[in-house]
């Protein structure tokens, strides 16, 4: 069994109606999709915005409710109705890394304070304190930075805090919903860099949510590439990427910046 298993699962929403003589209107954001994420797997999935990368991401996390469908993690049925409380076992299992590092972090709160959240919010036991210093060094800060507020750090040192605290209580998966998108472009090549190692030191499952290929060419073992809702087309990162069977693909790939080593 993967992981990560989804069956027909999609997700639709309703379109309030223009005028007294219109009906209400159905939006698709995600058709009827299947996918299954083996453990230890760095899954990318890539399309431009509206494509239903981000649909698709929050149902598997179980941060919304599908239309139909259901999700399966570790072999346990996902269900998005439960409380806070009763899915304490899937946060426990999965981090997430947020897009903007300017607005992932609340300004009134010390790097220390943000990345132990997961910490008490999960119940997770142990020195807080330690594990908060640990995870500093571990993305490539100083553990003396943990009195530190946001506003006191450049762009990149954020996303590595926010890093920092998808990883502290020691998930099984890591997401990153476009986490690179708003760094620059050797700052992106860095924090990039920090997530392939991430994944392979501590074996971790990743699903990296991109509009941008080249990032995904980077980490990803698999590649998944949605357009309005559909998976188009999916396979071994080098095998899509080298023979594209959908023009779609093909003019993503043609679109791939130039990302400079660090």
């Amino acid at each position: 069994m993967s992981l990560i298993e989804a069956a027909g699962l999609s997700r639709s929403f309703a379109v309030p109606a223009r005028s007294l003589f219109e009906r209400r209107r159905l939006s698709v954001a995600l058709h009827p999709t299947d996918l299954a994420i083996e453990e230890g797997e760095s899954v990318g999935i890539i399309g431009e915005s509206g494509s239903g990368k981000s649909t698709l991401v929050r149902l598997l996390l179980g941060l919304d409710r599908p239309t139909t469908g259901r999700v399966v993690v570790d072999g346990r049925e996902v269900d998005a109705t439960a409380s806070t409380r009763s899915l304490h076992w899937l946060r426990r299992q999965t981090g997430l890394v947020f897009q903007d590092p300017y607005a992932s972090l609340d300004p009134r709160m010390t790097a220390g304070q943000i990345i132990s959240e997961p910490l008490w919010a999960l119940d997770i036991p142990g020195d807080r304190r330690a594990r908060v210093r640990e995870v500093l060094v571990q993305v490539g800060l100083e553990a003396d930075m943990a009195d530190r507020h946001p506003h006191e750090f450049s762009g990149g040192q954020r996303q590595r805090i926010a890093v920092a605290r998808a990883i502290a209580h020691r998930p099984r998966i890591l997401v990153g919903d476009e986490p690179l998108s708003a760094l620059d472009v050797t700052v992106r090549a860095q924090v990039l860099e920090l997530l392939t190692d991430l994944q392979r030191q501590e074996g971790l499952t990743v699903i990296m949510v991109s509009h941008d290929i080249g990032v995904v060419q980077n980490l990803a073992d698999s590649v998944v590439v949605m357009k309005d809702g559909r998976i188009v087309e999916q396979g071994r990162t080098d095998a899509v990427l080298q023979r594209p069977a959908e023009d779609y693909t093909r003019r993503l790939l043609a679109a791939i910046p130039v990302i400079p080593e660090a």
